[in-house]
């Protein structure tokens, strides 16, 4: 079987240059990534991967910026692990506010502290092998593989210990507490519904807004966005 067909049936385009050509050749929204010479060029997702994407990203840079704690980057962004190592584009990546001097306004140079990358059909390998290897070896502190495939809705997680991942634990009632955003978690249930839940109301419900918070935020959100020079 050739290369070339290989990556039609992965569902992805394989172009072959250096990584300076990539750079030159890739424009803001291109989603691709580089490896030993070689560009991946992805196809548009699914509905069920954006969704979980968005889902998690949202919730994600919700509990980010109400506590400080660094920057929330999602897809088309760059990850470039280290000055001669691949060039990434994770689903979600997260840098803690210690670690910002590694953002520029191009990409991200050395890894971030957690990464979340959504598995579909064609990204199996390479998430769960390839990115495991690449991460780990590069100081990626936590790495979440969110299955997007039908049937397929399982989630891990893996924390970096001594140069090498171990497994998150989820707890006896499905939660997973991330040790790099301490406070942050998730109900494995909610990823695994078939209508994902309210992202305001699962963030409210970690940080522990009581019900009428977010029933006053609804209440607003209905009345639409204030004009100019409205009183309250």
């Amino acid at each position: 079987m050739t290369r070339a067909r290989t990556a039609a049936q992965e569902g992805v385009r394989r172009l072959h240059m250096s990584y300076e050509e990539f750079l030159a050749w890739s424009g803001e929204d291109t989603h691709a990534e580089w490896e030993d010479g070689e560009v991946i060029v992805f196809m548009p997702p699914k509905d069920r991967h954006q969704d979980l994407v968005r889902f998690l990203a949202v919730l994600m840079d919700l509990f980010v910026q109400f506590y400080g704690l660094g920057t929330v980057r999602f897809a088309p962004f760059e990850m470039r692990l280290s000055p001669k190592g691949p060039s990434r584009e994770p689903d979600i990546l997260f840098v803690a506010a210690e670690h910002a001097g590694r953002l520029t306004e191009e990409r991200l140079e050395g890894p971030a502290d957690l990464v979340v990358e959504v598995v579909s059909e064609e990204s199996v390998t390479r998430d769960r092998v390839k990115k495991f290897r690449e991460y780990q070896e590069a100081g990626v502190r936590e790495y979440w593989v969110i299955d997007s495939r039908p049937g397929q809705s399982g989630a891990d997680f893996w924390v970096l210990e001594g140069g090498s991942y171990r497994a998150g634990e989820v707890d006896e009632v499905g939660v997973y507490r991330s040790s790099v955003l301490p406070g942050f978690w998730l109900r494995l249930e909610w990823l695994q519904a078939e209508r994902l839940p309210d992202t305001l109301a699962c963030f409210a419900e970690m940080v522990g807004f009581p019900p009428d918070v977010v029933e006053t935020l609804r209440a607003l959100a209905a009345r639409g966005p204030a004009k100019h020079g409205e009183a309250d």
